[in-house]
């Protein structure tokens, strides 16, 4: 059996099997830290004030109030870092552009270098960054990612951030509420579902890493509710001094 009839399995199977994770994250990343954010951040709020030996009603109304307020405050900061680093990209290809225009050739070497650079041998360094620099969108796009490390045609939304870090971070925060609202009087249904949802949401974030889903779950569980206990430690502890 020859070389190639060795590898040609090899090959098809490399083609079929050999794929990645979405180690960006995408969507999924930001949506489920801000339900993860959501749930920590509302169940330590309301376990501190149950501490405090307060009425159901207070508990209700805290995480209400713990809930629109992380949401808005968010939102509001996911537009603005947003916002300002895309404010940042634009400025930085507007001068990458300018300088496409005033120093072609010197910008066309300057590519070639990249590429020689990297390994390419430089006659081919040269007619390739030749070749990419005759449309100007083109040679600029090319520029962004080599020297900026970004994408002009990918820019990431303010709007779409801040919606998705709103909604998110709501749904997070309406699980430790949630019992409350459906008539329970006593902390420990919020506590159980709120652990539960922790754990959810650290299994679908195994899906961005190399965890198992128990661990990854496991360990959101255990931080999630040790925030917990020393919100309601601390909240006993308040309670009684001022009480």
């Amino acid at each position: 059996m020859s070389l190639i009839d060795i590898e040609a399995p090899l090959h098809t199977a490399h083609r079929d099997n050999h794929t990645h994770r979405d180690v960006n994250g995408g969507w999924l990343r930001p949506a489920v830290f801000g339900a993860m954010d959501g749930l920590v951040s509302n169940l330590a709020l309301m376990t501190g004030v149950a501490g405090g030996a307060v009425a159901p009603q207070t508990i209700v109304i805290t995480g209400l109030a713990g809930l629109a307020a992380g949401a808005f405050s968010m939102a509001a900061g996911e537009y603005t870092s947003v916002a300002s680093q895309r404010e940042l990209v634009l400025a930085e290809l507007d001068i990458e552009r300018a300088q496409l225009r005033k120093h072609p050739v010197d910008e066309m070497e300057e590519l070639a270098e990249l590429y020689v650079s990297r390994g390419v041998e430089p006659a081919l360094a040269r007619e390739v960054a030749v070749q990419l620099s005759r449309d100007p969108e083109q040679a600029l796009e090319i520029h962004a990612r080599e020297e900026l490390g970004i994408d002009p045609d990918d820019l990431p939304s303010p709007m779409v951030a801040a919606v998705s870090s709103f909604g998110s971070f709501a749904l997070g925060a309406l699980l430790p509420v949630l019992p409350y609202l459906l008539g329970a009087t006593s902390l420990w249904p919020a506590v159980l579902l709120a652990l539960a949802g922790l754990f959810a949401c650290g299994a679908v974030v195994s899906r961005v890493t190399a965890r198992s889903w128990w661990y990854s779950g496991l360990r959101q569980l255990v931080l999630g509710g040790a925030a917990a206990g020393v919100t309601y430690v601390l909240g006993t502890w308040i309670g009684g001094a001022v009480g």
